[in-house]
């Protein structure tokens, strides 16, 4: 029975302490690192993902290798202009943060050549909404 009281009386001290603390402790301690929290701009991160084809030789020569360069080549354009793009429609500042670029070769169907994936990952500062 006293095991029981004890236990009954730490559950409310514990639920107390719980209580008692102030939600916004950690809003508070980042203000002190950052200042107010409405001053700092909230980022947005945007992944993009393009995909296409190009015709041409798979094997291991050299034109092969130029294809390969050129699907490669294009994924790292479109990935320079993304964030042009993207200042122009929603952002005040952008910055490219990561660029992925898978390249298949597809042979033995309609025609031989390069399936190419891509995908960036831009981390923005969004405009101010009107």
């Amino acid at each position: 029975m006293r095991a029981t009281g004890l236990l009954a009386a730490l559950i409310c001290i514990l639920t107390t302490a719980a209580v008692a603390q102030d939600p916004n402790q950690r809003v508070l301690m980042n203000e002190k690192m950052f200042g107010p929290a409405d001053r700092r701009d909230p980022s947005v991160r945007i992944q993009t993902t393009i995909s296409f084809f190009l015709p041409g030789p798979t094997g291991e020569g050299e034109d092969a290798a130029k294809i390969r360069d050129r699907a490669r080549r294009n994924i790292y354009e479109l990935a320079g202009r993304e964030c042009d793009l993207v200042r122009e429609v929603l952002a005040k500042d952008c910055r490219l943060e990561a660029v992925n670029v898978n390249i298949n070769r597809q042979f033995g169907q309609m025609a031989e050549g390069y399936l190419t994936n891509g995908t960036m990952t831009l981390v923005i500062t969004l405009k101010e909404q009107r």
